[in-house]
């Protein structure tokens, strides 16, 4: 039986993963609040292992250096997050990394994580890592689509536009919760649409 994994992304309601723009927003743009903070934590309890692209694990690592105490990139669920066991999928990185329990991953990242998939007797998640998820989509790995959508809308000042060049997906809802009266999170199934589908 292969390990469920899960693609699991922060949002603007308009598609973003992150903004640039003067002055400070904010890892959650602001609008972080107890229950999402709980709600996070909970995610990271219990066995599962971690899949980042190399992108994602610099940027993690860039932003952990930079960080103090109190501020939100410290918050309790990173610390757990990064505490389990990371697989890092990369052509460039190599072994050790800068992380607790990591382990560099080459090869086609697709047939890579399908093989980890297969040999994986506990959940695998992924946080951002948008190109190597986008692929995974794709090729049918991906169980779980879960959006964290924050209320705000970066027209003007949003990167990071998380399906930008995905293929097409029906998603089927599996579960949703709103968190702290305002952030909403939403787990999907998704199902790669073709052109077959199209037509009939």
């Amino acid at each position: 039986m292969t390990a469920t994994y899960t693609f699991d992304i922060f949002s603007s309601i308009d598609g973003f993963g992150s903004y640039d723009a003067p002055g400070d927003w904010g890892g959650y743009w602001g609008k972080q609040g107890p229950e999402l903070l709980e709600h996070r934590l909970a995610a990271h309890d219990g066995e599962q292992r971690m899949v980042l692209g190399a992108t994602t694990y610099r940027e993690f690592v860039e932003m952990l250096a930079a960080s103090s105490d109190g501020d939100d990139v410290r918050d309790p669920w990173v610390d757990r997050m990064r505490s389990l066991p990371t697989y890092v999928v990369s052509s460039t990185l190599t072994d050790p990394l800068d992380w607790p329990d990591a382990t560099v991953l080459g090869g086609d990242p697709v047939e890579t994580v399908a093989r980890l998939k297969e040999e994986s007797d506990v959940p695998l998640r992924s946080h951002g890592s948008l190109t190597l998820n986008r692929a995974l989509m794709a090729a049918g790995i991906v169980d779980r689509v879960q959006v964290t959508l924050f209320p705000v809308i970066s027209g003007q000042t949003g990167n990071q536009p998380i399906f930008a060049g995905a293929a097409d997906f029906d998603l089927e809802l599996l579960e949703s919760r709103t968190l702290d009266g305002r952030t909403t999170e939403l787990v999907y199934r998704p199902r790669l649409r073709t052109w077959v589908d199209q037509v009939s």
